[in-house]
């Protein structure tokens, strides 16, 4: 096997300083394109647009979106785009990328979490049933430890 400073000299790079943090950023992009995979391929949409409804109803104010697929994963694959091009900001020790990496890692961490809670009771909120195991549930451990990798990297 390859090591990470072996892999770095093909491309032609050395080591830095923020090469932790960088390959956290890494680890948790990758976890978040499994994560819409795996949720694309058990049909989160179909309990994520009727618990939006639902909130809607009770919430009018809140900003959540309905999604048709194809607009769901666009957006999707134009985030982890940015994500992913952002790491060779993450490479080079920019000081502004703290805190987007901060707020990345949480947010992946509340959407883990969101996961196996929404497992462990089978509902959204308390209209709307889902099935166990709740779609994106199987990626949702991965997704919780690189979030906690990054935050322990930043």
């Amino acid at each position: 096997m390859f090591s990470p400073q072996q892999i770095l000299t093909v491309f032609g790079l050395t080591a830095t300083p923020h090469a932790q943090v960088f390959w956290a950023w890494m680890a948790l992009c990758l976890a978040l394109v499994l994560h819409v995979v795996d949720e694309a391929s058990t049909g989160f949409l179909a309990v994520y647009n009727p618990t939006v409804k639902a909130l809607r109803q009770k919430r009018p104010w809140l900003p959540l979106p309905v999604f048709t697929f194809a607009a769901w994963l666009a957006g999707l694959a134009a985030l982890v785009l940015v994500l992913l091009s952002l790491s060779v900001f993450v490479w080079h020790g920019a000081r502004w990328v703290r805190p987007l990496g901060y707020a990345f890692a949480f947010i992946m961490l509340a959407n883990g979490l969101a996961h196996v809670v929404g497992t462990i009771l089978g509902r959204t909120v308390a209209s709307i049933r889902v099935p166990r195991p709740v779609p994106g549930f199987y990626s949702s451990p991965l997704l919780l430890l690189a979030s906690i990798y990054l935050l322990c990297e930043l």
